[in-house]
């Protein structure tokens, strides 16, 4: 198969980056990849919180740490100060590289499975500022409740398997394998309720009987799955969970620092078109909206079609 050059026009898409702004305390504030901040004025939280952003190169052939004063620069332009848990959707480092060193700087604990425990320890965090999730059972931080839910992550994996023991910058990209990979629920009490998928894998069932308004739904990689894949993705938790609103996660170029304007993955790793070719089809027949977020932007998309 003849290799694609280039990468998908954002532009094609402008008017489905329709969030609207957060006018009260609640609101959501998307940086890159999977990074969701979620605060009520009270407590916040994040996911991921993966602000280092590599070049290619140095993640195909060099050794990766976080990089401080890019983490420094995010963390004060969205204004972040205080977080009550980190929570990566998994451990490779786009994800999960910049965990430790963000909870180290904003207090509260880093949350997730075995493996983000490892990346915590081997960044030098207590054991108290480490909690080790049990799946399916919730954990309360201020308004907030969240819900650890076991899935996949989407094929293919290209460093799978857990982190056994603690790792300590620089490593290897290979050193940050996938570890567990979460569907993480969140429930405020305001009545918002969520789903964070930042992965586009899924396991059948494991969202059935669950709930949540809006889902912040990753898509890296999934415009190479065929067209079954994406339909059935969609079903396990877009149709599973109820959603009324989805927003797209995971779709730009993290290569490219977070402070140059974001631009869609090169074709040469994934094809945004045909998920949106797929997704806007779905969403339509099913009367969902489908939104892409604006980086630094902090929303409301529960504020779309509320109950």
């Amino acid at each position: 198969m003849r290799l694609r050059l280039g990468r998908p026009d954002l532009t094609r898409y402008d008017d489905r980056f329709d969030v609207p702004a957060a006018r009260g305390a609640f609101g959501a504030t998307f940086l890159g990849v999977s990074s969701v901040l979620l605060d009520d004025g009270e407590t916040a939280l994040l996911t991921d919180g993966f602000f280092s952003r590599p070049p290619m190169a140095k993640v195909l052939l060099g050794r990766l740490s976080p990089d401080e004063a890019r983490i420094d620069a995010v963390l004060r332009r969205a204004g972040i100060d205080r977080l009550a848990v980190v929570a990566p959707v998994h451990t490779h480092y786009d994800h999960a590289m910049d965990s430790p060193a963000v909870v180290r700087r904003t207090g509260g604990v880093l949350a997730g499975g075995t493996s983000s425990a490892n990346l915590g320890r081997g960044a030098g965090l207590a054991e108290d500022r480490i909690l080790t999730v049990t799946p399916g059972r919730p954990e309360t931080f201020g308004g907030f409740t969240l819900t650890w839910i076991e899935s996949e992550h989407c094929p293919p994996d290209r460093f799978p398997g857990t982190i056994d023991e603690p790792v300590t910058p620089p490593v290897s990209t290979k050193a940050y394998r996938c570890g567990e990979a979460w569907s993480i629920l969140v429930e405020h009490t305001s009545g918002r309720t969520a789903l964070v998928q930042g992965s586009a894998g899924f396991r059948p069932g494991a969202l059935a009987g669950r709930t949540a308004d809006v889902a912040y739904l990753g898509v890296g990689q999934l415009g190479l799955q065929d067209q079954a894949y994406l339909r059935t993705y969609w079903a396990e938790t877009v149709e599973a969970i109820g959603a009324r609103e989805v927003v797209l996660l995971h779709w730009d170029d993290f290569f490219r620092p977070l402070d140059e304007p974001l631009r869609a993955l090169p074709y040469a790793g994934d094809d945004l078109d045909v998920t949106m070719r797929a997704f806007v089809a779905l969403a339509e027949q099913q009367g969902v909206g489908l939104h892409f977020p604006t980086v630094w932007q902090r929303e409301d998309p529960w504020s779309i079609s509320p109950r």
